[in-house]
């Protein structure tokens, strides 16, 4: 082989292992951010049921207008998605933290606080 075909070869093999690392670096970009979204989801979905708790009157097994005594179901404190857990519950709000099962960077993993009150919903990625 003469030289300029050994250079093609070696350009190409450079061209294919950059194409390679990109597409894993894609697709590892996906699935954090697809984990991070079944996280919101499942944190939405806490939320709503921290809700329904809040308005339903504590002769029916509510809160009667207070997130005080409200607590996650026990399926939903570790599921295929990762974690989930109160960090902190006041009367009027309540924070609830969702860890995903994905390492990000390093140890960090992927982390979304859902601040519920009796009319909104807010989430905030940590990570």
């Amino acid at each position: 082989m003469g030289q300029q075909q050994l250079l093609l070869i070696v350009i190409g093999l450079i061209i294919i292992a950059i194409a390679i690392y990109m597409g894993a670096s894609l697709f590892r970009q996906w699935a954090i951010n697809s984990k991070r979204d079944m996280i919101i989801n499942e944190n939405n979905s806490l939320a709503s049921m921290a809700i329904k708790y809040y308005k339903t009157a504590k002769e029916m097994g509510g809160g009667g207008n207070s997130f005080k005594g409200w607590s996650l179901p026990s399926q939903m404190l570790t599921t295929a998605t990762g974690t989930h857990h109160l960090s902190t519950i006041f009367s009027d709000s309540v924070i609830i933290i969702g860890t995903g099962n994905d390492v990000v960077t390093g140890t960090d993993t992927v982390k979304v606080q859902t601040t519920v009150t009796a009319s909104s919903i807010n989430t905030v990625i940590i990570n």
